[in-house]
């Protein structure tokens, strides 16, 4: 099994290849199909050639039967429907009449892994000359410019075959069609569920006009997609519209309410610790009475109270339990991950960026916890940080640096592992899942989601020098180990 079969099958995604009398290119789409997936669910739609004889003949497919065709609509339904039974998490698409190409469905897992609630619909990159009819160009047009009038969305190819279903999403989303154009409808139901969607390049084949094998049935065809557009464009006004107001008003609910439950906390909390500090000096007791506090808070927002729509979990596969000080480094996604850093230990330290440390609403509680700005490197802070480390703090760093807009593993800087050299101190690996999906980088609203925390065993300095002999080569595979484990925990969360 190569590495793309093994993530395939990992992630629990399958093809599904609908099919109606393509006795021509079946087999070689299938074996094609076969050579990037072992999991290859093929759909007989009723075929009356000798599609089926030929599909029995091929090895290491799931072949769903039935005699009547029911058109293409139900064939991906029933699809769909195996997947589910065999326990898989998402479909891959592609038609079985050659015009795609199964070389692509590594795009689709790419794609997948930066989008893992997405649906991933493939836009077809069509060469200079190849000969498309003016009805395929009108067709997809038409389609495209319904598709934006009915959802607010445009997508360039909404007449492609090749897409990426999230089967989990698509429950109770398709009720009026079961021909050519469900496609379409499951499209318009999707983004009116909230069901992200993403275009992914693709390659596509149109074969000599003589040679192709088409079973849409021009004028009854076209008139079925224009009345289900008509249905669709009233079902928007007073389903699919208000329904994405909602969505948004609820989204934006749940924003103002963490922050205003964030804003006063600390409006709270700040008075009563500034007045706490003033009384006798701030000694280090109760600078250790400020990490429990804010251990506390951090709590009271994942934990006891929670982010509204929101799942936190832990897994500590290592059992640490932070009695003795380590370099705790963590994948960096969100504002959102010094809450689950804080909510391990109270006495851990996290070195921050200059304007967190200088944050006008929670500047002041991290500087009397002692966090530590890095803008002029580990170096300046260095004594500060054997101080603590005798104290029994632990540092968390993100050795990333900064955060990565699709929550991918990024390269990491060798700091943490030059920090854990010169303080002697071990590594603690802790893997964040979710927090980027829940408050994305460049947005501003928090989506309902997941978020988890895996913190696995301890690495000695003896161990990390077993990795490389120097911190740069540490960090290059640290980021391999990350890279693995990420994968991991987001294949863990996928199937349950």
């Amino acid at each position: 099994m190569n590495e793309n079969k093994k993530l395939l099958h990992n992630r629990g995604i399958c093809v599904v290849i609908p099919t109606y009398n393509n006795s021509g290119t079946i087999v070689d789409v299938v074996q094609r199909t076969l050579c990037e997936c072992d999991d290859v669910i093929v759909v007989c739609d009723g075929c009356t050639d000798d599609t089926l004889q030929l599909l029995e003949a091929v090895e290491g497919i799931t072949l769903v039967v039935y005699e009547k065709n029911a058109g293409k609509g139900h064939a991906l339904k029933v699809g769909f429907q195996k997947a589910i039974e065999l326990g898989f998490s998402f479909a891959i698409t592609l038609d079985g009449d050659g015009q795609h190409f199964p070389e692509d469905i590594p795009s689709f897992l790419r794609a997948n892994r930066r989008h893992p609630d997405a649906i991933i619909v493939g836009k077809r990159k069509f060469a200079e000359d190849c000969d498309r009819s003016f009805g395929s160009r009108f067709a997809n047009g038409f389609s495209n410019f319904w598709f934006a009038v009915e959802t607010g969305r445009y997508l360039r190819d909404t007449q492609t075959g090749y897409r990426l279903y999230p089967l989990k999403r698509l429950s109770g989303l398709w009720c009026l069609t079961s021909g050519y154009e469900a496609e379409l409808e499951l499209l318009v139901f999707a983004s009116w569920a909230g069901v992200p969607m993403v275009s992914e390049s693709i390659d596509v084949y149109y074969p000599p006009r003589e040679e192709r094998v088409s079973h849409f049935r021009g004028f009854r065809d076209f008139g079925r997609i224009s009345l289900l557009n008509t249905v669709l464009c009233f079902l928007a006004v007073v389903y699919g519209y208000p329904r994405r107001l909602l969505r948004f008003g609820l989204r934006l609910l749940r924003t103002v309410y963490s922050l205003l439950f964030f804003l006063i906390m600390m409006v709270a909390v700040t008075p009563c610790v500034a007045l706490y500090m003033s009384i006798g000096g701030k000694t280090d007791e109760k600078r250790f009475r400020v990490h429990q506090l804010l251990q506390y808070l951090s709590s009271v927002v994942l934990k006891i109270h929670g982010i509204p729509g929101v799942r936190y979990s832990e897994v500590n596969r290592g059992g640490e339990c932070f009695d003795r000080p380590a370099v705790i480094i963590c994948n960096h996604q969100s504002h959102l991950d010094v809450l689950a850093l804080l909510v391990q230990s109270p006495k851990i330290v996290v070195l921050t960026k200059e304007w967190v440390w200088k944050n006008v609403f929670y500047g002041y509680l991290i500087r009397c916890a002692e966090f530590l700005p890095v803008y002029d490197g580990i170096e300046g802070v260095l004594p500060r940080l054997r101080e603590l480390v005798d104290r029994g703090y632990s540092i968390a760093v993100y050795p990333e640096g900064s955060r990565s807009e699709d929550c991918s593993i990024s390269r990491f800087h060798q700091g943490a592992f030059h920090l854990a050299e010169m303080l002697g101190l071990d590594i603690v690996p802790m893997v964040l899942y979710g927090a980027g999906y829940v408050l994305p980088k460049r947005g501003w609203l928090l989506n309902r989601g997941v978020i988890r925390v895996e913190i696995d065993g301890r690495i000695s300095a003896a161990e990390l020098r077993e990795l490389g002999s120097s911190t740069r080569a540490q960090a290059s595979a640290m980021r391999k180990y990350y890279k693995r484990r990420y994968e991991e925990v987001e294949e863990s969360i996928i199937k349950s």
